[in-house]
């Protein structure tokens, strides 16, 4: 029988109600990572590392999304957010919902995670607390290697406000002299030592496998200054000394329109970010009202951008202690598998040959990122090999990638590279890639005017007898070797001609002029793709209106665009069955009746950050599967360049179908259930049911998934 059908012109789907605010949805998703440091299931060390995750995060959302939205209620802006917010209302639930997280973050290290770390042997102590061997350590490295590097900064009528920089940890310091007169100075703690300084470590007793694990002591290093504060102003009294912490707007908009030398431009703006306005302003109960008021003064803050909280104040260099030799306390490891058609001497001899045989599809951090590598590596050395053209987004500090491109190059290939910019974050090493690129005589390309490169491709040209042959690569994740082993992503080697047609199109769009309008498989954006992902939409719901089943999985980082969160809501209307695999931002209402009942979203936090993109329309019985960059989000489909790739093969169809995203469907561990409210809520195995992790079954039974080949 058909599915029932609501009439959509019975609901306005352009009602604020229908809509989940996407700021308030992304703080959602540090409190689904703070769930994991609170979960006693996790090895110890992990769970301080996701605590640290989460205050590394809130950092970045508030240099970036509070920093955009204070922008916009400056400059006067009234547009209403899809959720009928304006800015000033946006930022006034920001402030309560974050620092209620804040605090949230601080009661789990307080009361959970340090106690647990000392049973474990491993002491975050106060200055205070320590004794008088661990103290008479701490002085002799305050003496040695803490002194000599602080430069104590006055603020007096001669002296202007110090210049406070983003995400500095700093002591506000009261002093007075000899006429009893009172002065301020600010103390920065420096970045470039340790913020939990280690003291001598000791062995503990004997564990049931007769090991002997070391005991790890640490200070922070704000106290151990404050401590010395008289070392540093001689002959004054330290009348007090309170820490504070900054955060700045850190969103550039580029003006590229007036920029005639992007790359100048982008190293103009990586400065520029140090000195942004203050969004953020992080201090302790204990600092008194009139130092707090200084700060505010001269920072020349809003006071509603204050947020008092307990130590620690920059809970990002937790991550530090994660680098304790304590593997009793993480995870396993585990080494990757290698997909059965690339795990011998044939592919190591001729990665070409392999691929020339059928598509590959590697399912990292599961499966290995060194096939990528070495079709680089294959292809810089063959002499068949004519070009070699790639986008690179964020590859990382030793980058082998970049390594094999530069002997390309060497090699005479003809290589040209699209380095993008303005990847947040990662512009200045971006900027230092590009620069040794071209110092070797590699083509270098920065993008488009006003649209980011966020699409995963590498593409090689090879003469194979008369004829030229394309082998592709292409990803959901970055040509980052680190970051292979945390993310989870998808990427496919293949020869397809048409894909390799399209391949050399994008290419030429990116690198010179083009007005391409049709590719042959590939969605790119801002071209094809929204208009191609509406299409497939509405062949499900034509599906559904006929009484085949109209079925829609899609698995990505972020749903936040209106148009498509409208058409999907079009589709539940027609009785399409819906799956959302949505890590992060969701700004759809899942559940609401006549209008979104057919529709389950899922959020998976775990292990592995969740990367990949897998866009899966049932298409009555012959399934079609694209797997790519973009998100579902309006700056992916209309402002970005991004591809997503159709997965042909039979056999990796029903993989990708069955084997993943059927196993992410039946996690009832590291998933959660988003309510029609906007909150979520722990999936948790029923009486007769196993539990299952969805990442725990992909990383144990890979065997299975060579199929994956």
């Amino acid at each position: 029988m058909p599915a029932a059908v609501v009439k959509t012109a019975e609901v306005n789907l352009d009602d604020p109600k229908l809509f989940i605010n996407r700021e308030l949805s992304l703080l959602e998703f540090q409190r689904r990572v703070l769930e994991e440091a609170r979960d006693p299931s996790q090895p110890l060390l992990e769970r301080v590392k996701f605590l640290s995750i989460v205050g590394s995060n809130l950092d970045e959302f508030f240099m970036v999304r509070v920093g955009g939205l204070k922008q916009q209620v400056e400059a006067g802006v009234v547009e209403l957010s899809p959720d009928g917010l304006t800015p000033a209302e946006q930022l006034a639930s920001i402030r309560k919902m974050a620092l209620k997280l804040m605090q949230d973050m601080r009661a789990c290290w307080r009361d959970d995670l340090l106690p647990h770390l000392a049973e474990a042997g491993i002491y975050v102590l106060d200055y205070a607390a320590l004794d008088a061997n661990q103290k008479a350590r701490a002085d002799q490295y305050f003496d040695e290697v803490v002194f000599p590097v602080l430069t104590p900064l006055a603020f007096d009528p001669g002296r202007p406000f110090p210049h406070i920089s983003n995400l500095s940890l700093n002591l506000a310091v009261l002093v007075r002299d000899k006429k009893r007169r009172e002065r301020f100075a600010r103390v920065k703690v420096p970045n470039t030592l340790p913020r939990l300084v280690p003291l001598k470590r000791s062995s503990g007793g004997t564990r049931k496998d007769g090991t002997v694990p070391n005991k790890h002591y640490f200070v922070w290093l704000e106290q151990l200054i404050a401590a010395h504060l008289d070392k540093l102003f001689p002959g004054l009294e330290i009348v007090e000394a309170h820490p504070f912490h900054v955060t700045r707007d850190a969103d550039i908009v580029i003006k590229e329109l007036e920029a005639a030398d992007l790359l100048e431009t982008m190293k103009q703006g990586v400065r520029q970010r140090r000195f942004g306005e203050v969004v953020r302003l992080k201090l302790l109960s204990t600092m008194p009202d009139h130092l707090r008021n200084l700060l505010v003064e001269n920072l020349e803050m809003d006071v509603r951008d204050v947020y008092v909280v307990e130590n620690p104040l920059g809970m990002s260099d937790l991550r530090a202690l994660y680098s304790i030799d304590r593997y009793d306390l993480k995870d396993p490891p585990f080494v990757p598998a290698t997909p059965a058609p690339l795990n011998g001497k044939a592919a190591e001899a001729d990665i070409f040959a392999v691929i020339r045989k059928g598509d590959i599809l590697l399912h990292h951090p599961y499966d290995s990122f060194t096939p990528v590598v070495e079709f680089l590596n294959q292809a810089a050395r063959d002499p068949d090999v004519l070009a070699i053209k790639q986008t690179l987004y964020r590859v990382g500090r030793n980058a082998p990638v970049v390594e094999a491109l530069l002997e390309a190059s060497e090699n005479g290939k003809q290589v040209a590279v699209l380095v993008e910019l303005k990847a947040r974050f990662d512009e200045e090493r971006n900027i230092d890639w590009a620069r040794k690129l071209e110092a070797e005589g590699v083509h270098v390309v920065y993008g488009l005017l006003g649209l980011k490169t966020h699409s995963k491709i590498a593409l090689v040209v090879r003469k194979e007898g008369e004829h030229i042959r394309r082998y592709i690569h292409l990803s959901t994740g970055n040509y980052n070797v680190v970051t292979s082993q945390i993310y989870t992503d998808i990427g496919l080697f293949t020869c397809d001609e048409d894909i390799g047609a399209d391949a050399t199109d994008l290419f030429n769009y990116l690198t010179g002029y083009s007005a391409k309008t049709r590719f042959r498989k590939l969605l790119v954006a801002p071209i094809n793709l929204r208009q191609r992902m509406e299409e497939l939409i509405e062949r499900e719901i034509e599906h559904a209106h006929k009484g085949k089943g109209g079925r829609l999985i899609f698995k990505m980082n972020a749903l936040t665009d209106k148009g498509m969160i409208q058409k999907l809501y079009k589709a539940s209307q027609a009785g399409v069955k819906i799956d959302m695999i949505v890590r992060g931002m969701c700004c759809l209402r899942p559940g609401l009746p006549g209008i979104s009942e057919t529709v389950r979203v899922t959020s998976i936090v775990g292990r592995f950050l969740e990367h990949s993109r897998i866009y899966y329309f049932h298409n009555a019985g012959n399934p079609e599967i694209y797997i790519g960059s973009a998100d579902m989000m309006t700056r992916n489909i209309d402002r970005r360049v991004e591809v997503l790739f159709p997965i042909q093969d039979p056999h990796l169809i029903k993989v990708v179908g069955e084997d993943i995203l059927k196993t992410y469907l039946m996690d009832n561990v590291k998933a959660r259930v988003l309510l029609p409210d906007g909150t979520y809520e722990r999936v948790k195995p029923k009486k007769d049911q196993q539990p299952i992790n969805a990442q725990a079954i992909l990383l144990n039974h890979r065997a299975p998934l060579d199929g994956l080949s």
